[in-house]
């Protein structure tokens, strides 16, 4: 069973899957001139074997990061704390839960504390010439996030709850602080695992998607691939994971990422629930986004047959 943090490549040179430990997240100072108390650890990018994302672990403290903007998408997902995101000349007080896009050439910044998870897509530049400063950071004093107000409309709340099966299958009020329920914001339960989209095309994200993924003791997937590449930042509990062949286990605060065709599955074989954020670069197509091998392995015993 795989324990150590590394890419993993195949016979012919091209990036099967990405394993990060915790205990190897090692964060540097970030963005030198450009910031202060800003710290950060590239988990997933060129560097590591990606060729459409990067994935960035971020840590703010009684900081800021100055205006600016990227040729890039940028989602993120707020772990602790309450950074406040200066987005369309307004400040947002965000909190744990938070998550929204910062959509290709759109002017942000970022004040207070925090600790989140930014995707990219497509992955940055390696020299950083795809983010361009414009100023200093605001200083206004911000709102509490209220999805409900249109101005807000990249951004979203995952709220106590909204993964439980059982309260959803009561309606909310109308003056509930939440989006108005629908099929966008439905929660996808299957094979004891539960899906709730955070960032997609409902918040203005073309390139990426980002959502929380929750499994039930029993819950597993299946061995499978994609024609995208995959993150998942686990936040709690424990599950098995298959990458081509290798096994391991992963736990809070490890990272796993797959390649285009890499063969994967999932097993929770624990007694507690397990929880992580999962990214997708590019979007899923309209049709063959999986590729499950029971499938085609029963075709192949048919044609044997």
């Amino acid at each position: 069973m795989s324990s150590e943090s590394g890419t993993r490549y195949l016979a012919d040179g091209m990036p099967s899957y990405r394993l990060v430990r915790r205990e190897d997240v090692q964060l540097a100072d970030g963005l030198p001139g450009h910031s202060s108390g800003l710290q950060s650890c590239r988990l997933v990018g060129g560097a590591q074997g990606s060729t459409h994302m990067a994935l960035t672990l971020v840590s703010l403290a009684d900081g800021h990061v100055d205006t600016h903007l990227h040729s890039f998408e940028t989602g993120f997902y707020v772990l602790d704390g309450n950074p406040t995101l200066y987005l369309d000349g307004r400040g947002v007080r965000l909190e744990p839960g938070a998550c929204g896009v910062l959509p290709v050439g759109v002017p942000h910044a970022f004040r207070g504390s925090g600790r989140w998870i930014e995707m990219a897509a497509p992955r940055p530049r390696p020299d950083g010439s795809d983010t361009f400063f414009l100023g200093a950071a605001p200083d206004d004093a911000p709102e509490a996030l209220d999805v409900r107000d249109p101005r807000n409309r990249n951004l979203f709340l995952l709220g106590d709850g909204q993964m439980d099966l059982d309260v959803l299958k009561h309606g909310a009020a109308v003056g509930a602080p939440t989006v108005s329920a629908s099929m966008a914001t439905a929660v996808l339960a299957y094979s004891g695992i539960a899906v709730k989209m955070l960032v997609d095309q409902r918040l203005g994200a073309v390139l990426h998607t980002m959502f929380m993924v929750e499994y039930e003791p029993g819950g597993g997937a299946l061995p499978h691939d994609h024609p995208l590449e995959e993150t998942y930042y686990i936040l709690e509990g424990e599950v098995e994971a298959s990458a081509d062949g290798e096994t391991f286990m992963l736990s809070a605060g490890d990272v796993f990422w797959t390649g285009v065709g890499c063969i994967h599955s999932f097993a929770n074989k624990s007694d507690g629930k397990v929880r992580w954020i999962e990214t997708q670069s590019p979007q899923p197509p309209s049709n063959h986004s999986y590729r499950w091998n029971r499938d085609w392995d029963y075709l192949a015993e048919r044609l044997d047959a």
